[in-house]
C-alpha cells in the first residue's frame, strides 16, 4: 500500500490522513496539510486507496472504490499502524468522510476532517449526516464557510453531535480556498487550519494523561 509517513515516530499521537475522491494523497492540498502538522510534531501517515494506488500504477483514471471497500482499507490502515491506541484518522472530503464512518466501532482517539462533504454536489437535500448526530469520537471539522458541499449556513443548522467541534475557513470553499477578493489567501487559510489541528491534537494528548 502506498503510503507517506511524516514527523517523529515517537510522537505522542499519529494522524491519519485519506485523500479526497480526485485527487491523490501527494496532492497540493494534503502535501501543505500534512507537511504542516508533522512541522508541529507529529506524525502523520497518508495513504491510498486502490483506485488511486492502481491510477499511481499506471492504471487508467478510474471513480472511487464502493463504500465497503473504502472502509475495509480504513480498518487495515489502521491494523497496519499496530491498533487504535494513539492514532487519530481523518482526511480530505470523501477520506474523512469514511474516517467519520468507522470512527467509533474502531476505538480511535480522535477524527479530523477537512472539507466534509455533507451531502453531494447540487443535492443539498441527500443529508450524509445521520451518524455525526450520535459521533462519539472527539472531531476536528475544518470547513470553508461557502464550501458548497456544506455550508456554514446549512451545518449551522444541522444537529451535530457534541463530540464534534467545528473550525471555519472564512470564505473558504470545499478546499478551504477563498475568493481574492476577500482580502484572505489560500496560504493564510491552510495555516489556520494546520492551528487547529495541532490544537485539538494537544487537547487530545492531554485529556488522556
Amino acid at each position: 500500500m502506498h503510503r507517506i509517513d511524516q514527523g517523529p515516530a515517537d510522537a505522542p499521537l499519529t494522524l491519519v490522513l485519506a485523500h479526497g475522491a480526485g485527487a491523490p494523497m501527494d496532492s497540493p492540498f494534503m502535501t501543505t496539510v500534512a507537511e504542516g502538522i508533522a512541522g508541529r510534531g507529529w506524525r502523520v501517515v497518508r495513504f491510498e486507496f486502490p483506485y488511486m494506488a492502481a491510477r499511481r500504477d499506471g492504471g487508467s483514471r478510474r471513480p472511487p472504490d464502493r463504500q465497503p471497500v473504502l472502509l475495509e482499507t480504513w480498518r487495515q490502515v489502521i491494523a497496519d499502524l499496530g491498533g487504535p491506541q494513539g492514532l487519530v484518522i481523518g482526511g480530505k472530503s470523501m477520506g474523512g468522510r469514511m474516517a467519520s464512518l468507522i470512527a467509533d466501532d474502531a476505538g480511535v482517539r480522535g477524527l479530523v476532517c477537512f472539507g466534509y462533504p455533507f451531502h453531494p454536489a447540487g443535492k443539498p437535500e441527500r443529508l450524509r449526516t445521520e451518524h455525526l448526530a450520535d459521533l462519539r469520537t472527539p472531531t476536528l471539522i475544518c470547513q470553508g464557510t461557502r464550501d458548497a458541499l456544506g455550508d456554514r449556513a446549512l451545518v449551522t443548522g444541522l444537529s451535530l453531535s457534541p463530540a464534534i467541534t467545528l473550525a471555519w475557513a472564512e470564505d473558504g470553499d470545499h478546499s478551504l480556498k477563498p475568493r481574492r477578493a476577500s482580502g484572505r489567501s489560500e496560504a493564510q487559510a491552510l495555516a489556520e487550519a494546520v492551528d487547529a489541528v495541532d490544537g485539538f491534537l494537544h487537547r487530545l494528548r492531554y485529556q488522556s494523561q
